[in-house]
């Protein structure tokens, strides 16, 4: 979650080992009740067994159940009740369990017995040995037969934290073999009462080991059943002040090296996730060289994202793989000389009439050449050329792809019509995306299939390119943009100086659940001005480069989610009106087109996995 009492810079920079602060003069703050985890000796665990007529929890139903409910090591509880299957129960179910149809028959059925049983569990921590069998039954039954409500508690399993802490002290995790090798004071009976007090003893003896690694929080104990070493675990201890709150993070090694930057909507629950449940390769490598790891609160998810990238620029480091390289600045050009031409360029020059980009790459880049190139017979050649026009033709003449005023068959007048058609079309391109579409139906029609597929290619880089480049254009043409959205109880606000964010706040909004009328704005304002001059945001340094280019997508797909709005604006914000029909229904085609042929992919992949696997069967 994004806390609501983050300053405005979101710029608080957190180590484990020491206090946060509020703003950058501010005094300390305490961590907060939530953020210190919830201890195991004031934390209540209901242990609950359940016997059964099978182990197919759709299929099979509840003999008994038996459930404890303990804390600080007291018993403050407990449920035994008998239920009536509705069908005989199987002979070899009585054999191991003992429960008869005879003592069931006057058995409460499982829907009477479930609103007593929702209400013994409780807000405890569901505990079970091979918990997903004992819970798999219950949702079921409560699918079936409860008041609608999920069953979705906490949970600890025993076994798998047995697994975690003593499977090289036992041969197998059984009850059984766990109770006694733990010294159980209750031996487990295959009845549901009498293994959910030898459970009881299990758990207990479980958290007394996990003590030992340094867990001491429900946190702790589910991170250490999912960890994969100790040593890996008791790292945990680096992140065990983090906050609930959004932000970004990063991994320091031995000699202050950032070796990896992240953000999470939840620093907490993320930090600790790296300590236990992640198993990748990539992530044992991360925490092994880990010393230090620090974090800074933001106001907002999207200060967030923006920090992450900022600082994988700044820092490169080695874990992280997105976001490092920098783009090379790429534009499209036209030539200024007696024969314009367009030509890719790194920046705009003095010997170029008009530029379009910067451009996403130098791939694009080719594209949007071809697609100019395709519409309209201008030279592709990058020959200089004379103005006597006495050059020798060459084959893009014969093949109809170029006037060829080379050797004066286009004459000047008529290659500069092209030219400043070519050039209107950077400000307008409704002709070029016209006549790409009706180019790549004729092929349709003409049975061209791959040129077709060809054109459509540049038709969508073409109107995605370009409506980006506007957008980007649009944004970083005002000096200071501040923009709102309104949250359930807050109204995150976002202050963007040139295209890049300057700062971000949340604050309270009175009436939550309902929309801000226009009249609350003014308030709005006058509360955002406030705080920008008790923490002044920070002001980008120079004009935005090819490595904001990220930065600026970020926040324009901020601004695009519903219930974005203006506040205020230095200077006018609007995005260019001709061909913006056009351009925006090419980048819809173009995005449905890609999440087919990503649908399709992910058939044709599951098809071939699901004939290798016919195959090896075979």
């Amino acid at each position: 979650m994004c806390s609501s009492t983050a300053p405005a810079k979101g710029l608080i920079d957190h180590a484990a080992n020491r206090s946060a602060t509020c703003q950058e003069a501010a005094m300390a703050v305490q961590p907060r009740f939530e953020d210190l985890g919830s201890p195991l000796i004031a934390t209540t665990f209901v242990v609950v067994d359940l016997e059964t007529t099978g182990l197919r929890p759709t299929a099979d139903r509840i003999t008994e159940i038996g459930a404890v409910k303990v804390r600080g090591g007291e018993v403050l509880g407990e449920l035994r009740t008998f239920v009536h299957p509705g069908r005989p129960i199987p002979a070899a179910v009585t054999a191991v369990t003992g429960i008869t149809d005879a003592m069931v028959r006057g058995a409460p059925t499982i829907d009477q017995v479930l609103p007593s049983l929702r209400s013994f569990l409780g807000d405890g921590v569901f505990v079970a040995h091979n918990a997903p069998f004992d819970l798999g039954f219950l949702r079921a039954a409560f699918a079936a037969h409860g008041d609608g409500g999920k069953l979705d508690p906490v949970v600890v399993d025993t076994a798998r934290l047995a697994r975690r802490l003593v499977r090289d002290e036992v041969r197998d995790l059984r009850l059984a073999t766990l109770a006694r090798h733990l010294k159980s004071r209750h031996a487990p009976e295959h009845r549901a009462l009498a293994d959910a007090r030898a459970t009881v003893d299990v758990l207990h003896g479980l958290i007394e080991r996990a003590g030992s690694l340094g867990a001491t929080t429900l946190e702790d104990l589910r991170d250490l059943s999912r960890s994969t070493s100790d040593k890996r675990f008791r790292r945990i201890s680096l992140v065990r002040d983090a906050p609930s709150d959004c932000g970004v993070y990063r991994f320091l090694d031995a000699r202050g090296e950032v070796l990896y930057v992240g953000k999470a909507t939840d620093l907490r629950s993320r930090l600790r996730s790296y300590f236990g449940q992640d198993r990748r390769r990539r992530i044992d490598d991360l925490i092994r060289e880990t010393t230090d790891v620090t974090w800074t609160s933001t106001a907002t998810l999207i200060e967030a994202e923006v920090r992450e990238v900022r600082e994988i620029h700044q820092h490169l480091p080695r874990y992280n793989r997105r976001s490092k390289r920098e783009p090379a600045p790429v534009h499209l050009a036209l030539t200024r000389e007696p024969f314009p031409r367009l030509s890719i360029a790194t920046a705009p020059r003095d010997t170029h009439r008009a530029t379009l980009g910067p451009l996403p790459s130098r791939r694009v880049a080719e594209t949007l050449m071809t697609a100019w190139q395709a519409w309209l017979p201008i030279r592709t050649c990058t020959d200089r050329l004379r103005a006597r026009q006495d050059h020798t033709a060459c084959l893009m003449k014969d093949l109809g792809n170029c006037g060829a005023p080379c050797d004066g068959t286009q004459s000047r007048p008529d290659h500069e019509r092209l030219i400043q058609r070519v050039e209107a079309s950077f400000q307008d391109p409704t002709p070029i995306l016209a006549a790409l579409r009706r180019h790549m139906e004729d092929r349709a029609t003409a049975g061209r299939f791959e040129e077709a597929g060809d054109l459509r290619i540049q038709l969508h880089t073409l109107g995605r390119a370009l409506l980006t480049l506007r957008r980007r254009l649009a944004i970083v043409a005002v000096h200071e943009l501040v923009l709102a959205r309104d949250l359930d109880a807050t109204t995150q606000v976002v202050v963007l100086r040139s295209g890049r964010l300057a700062a971000s706040l949340c604050l309270d909004r009175p009436g939550s659940g309902t929309a801000t009328p226009p009249a609350t704005d003014a308030r709005l304002i006058g509360q955002v001005r406030d705080r920008l001059a008790l923490t002044p945001a920070e002001a980008p340094d120079g004009p935005p480069t090819a490595r904001d280019a990220e930065e600026v997508d970020l926040l324009l797909r901020w601004i695009d989610q519903d219930g974005t709005r203006l506040l205020w604006a230095t200077d006018g914000y609007a995005e260019p009106w001709a061909g913006g029909r056009e351009l925006a229904a090419v980048t819809q085609e173009a995005r449905r087109v890609a999440r087919a042929v990503h649908r399709d992919r992910q058939a044709l992949s599951g098809a071939k996995v699901s004939r290798r696997d016919a195959v090896r069967a075979t």
